[in-house]
């Protein structure tokens, strides 16, 4: 059973000397690299609106090292945090660690990664991870008419990396559209490589997608085959696509689709351009506040919202979770989602 010592004290001070006794809840925010921008936004738009209500703010970057997010989070816990906020890099990496926040009574909301193999972890909030892969997904059934189409399509799929829970799901939404039309001959990927353990990018690198996108294309493609869309689970994976795709000479007219996932600046810029079609946008200012919310229930020894009770089953339990929605973009819609909300300024999106 979880102990709550620290945490009523907490609330026992809120009761007796009002809401300005809210600087004596600390936050630790661990986050896992700051070499992706949205990873930098998530970090930022938490830690604003956490001071904003009056509590203390740990956040610290891991550069993606799993043995120094580790440390972090021990540096957090014997800090004196009240609450953890943790996007894990390793999913199954942070029992151990999170076996002594369990034992000191501090409740741990896993934020947009699933934390795994433990129970010492309370919450999790993150948008519909299967729902990203579907509105991918489908975007490509509908772009490419596949319903109506006669001809095959070539596409070649690249997803995320293999230690972070999120991935297959997205993965699975999506290729959950495409099979269909791969099992009946209309989608054609030449490659073979379908799998989720083939078209896994490690660390949802820039790079790696890259290299392996000069691959397929030296292997498949320099005969003059027709390449019609690049199923990416991410803007950081389509980037790498782009730009190899770039590198090989394919010139906007026959450039294939490319799908994404987080809106990123730069890929904002390539759908403006014409070389990528679409990304998802999670807006997280969304997820940020729902963590706020989280947190604020927990501080006044409530029980947090959540939505979805039966899907995210970590290997040890099903953790309660809220899901926030993802929207589609694309050039149609960009400005309205991206800058008229205020989540960019015009000029952030100029070349």
């Amino acid at each position: 059973m979880k102990k709550f010592f620290p945490l009523i004290l907490v609330v026992t001070l809120i009761l007796a000397l009002g809401t300005t006794a809210l600087a004596q809840v600390r936050i630790g925010i661990a986050m896992p690299t700051q070499s992706l921008q949205r990873w930098n936004q998530d970090g930022a738009n938490m830690k604003q609106r956490f001071e904003a209500a009056g509590y203390v703010v740990d956040l610290q970057y891991a550069n993606n090292n799993v043995a120094l997010q580790i440390s972090q989070i021990e540096n957090m816990i014997l800090n004196g945090a009240d609450i953890l906020v943790i996007a894990a890099i390793d999913g199954a990496s942070l029992g151990t660690v999170l076996e002594v926040a369990k034992d000191e009574g501090i409740p741990v909301i896993a934020y947009d990664r699933l934390i795994m193999e433990t129970d010492a972890v309370s919450y999790y909030a993150t948008f519909d991870n299967y729902m990203v892969g579907t509105i991918q997904g489908k975007y490509l059934v509908e772009a490419l008419d596949l319903e109506n189409r006669t001809d095959p399509v070539n596409i070649e799929i690249v997803a995320g990396s293999p230690d972070d829970n999120n991935a297959r799901y997205f993965y699975q939404g999506a290729i959950d559209q495409i099979q269909p039309y791969i099992d009946a001959g209309k989608v054609i990927v030449p490659s073979g490589q379908i799998a989720f353990e083939q078209v896994a990018t490690l660390e949802w690198s820039s790079e790696r997608a890259q290299a392996r996108m000069d691959n397929l294309i030296a292997a498949y493609y320099a005969g003059g085959r027709p390449l019609h869309a690049v199923l990416c689970s991410n803007d950081s994976t389509a980037l790498g696509v782009t730009n190899s795709l770039l590198g090989a000479g394919f010139t906007k007219e026959e450039f294939p689709l490319i799908t994404g996932q987080d809106c990123d600046i730069a890929n904002t810029k390539n759908i403006i351009a014409g070389y990528q079609a679409m990304s998802v946008f999670k807006d997280t200012r969304t997820l940020a506040e729902r963590v706020v919310k989280m947190v604020e229930a927990i501080v006044r020894g409530e029980e947090p919202e959540v939505n979805d009770t039966e899907t995210y089953f970590n290997g040890v339990f099903t953790v309660p979770t809220y899901l926030c929605e993802p929207v589609f973009a694309d050039i149609n819609n960009y400005e309205e989602l991206l800058i008229e909300s205020g989540y960019y300024t015009r000029e952030q999106l100029e070349n």
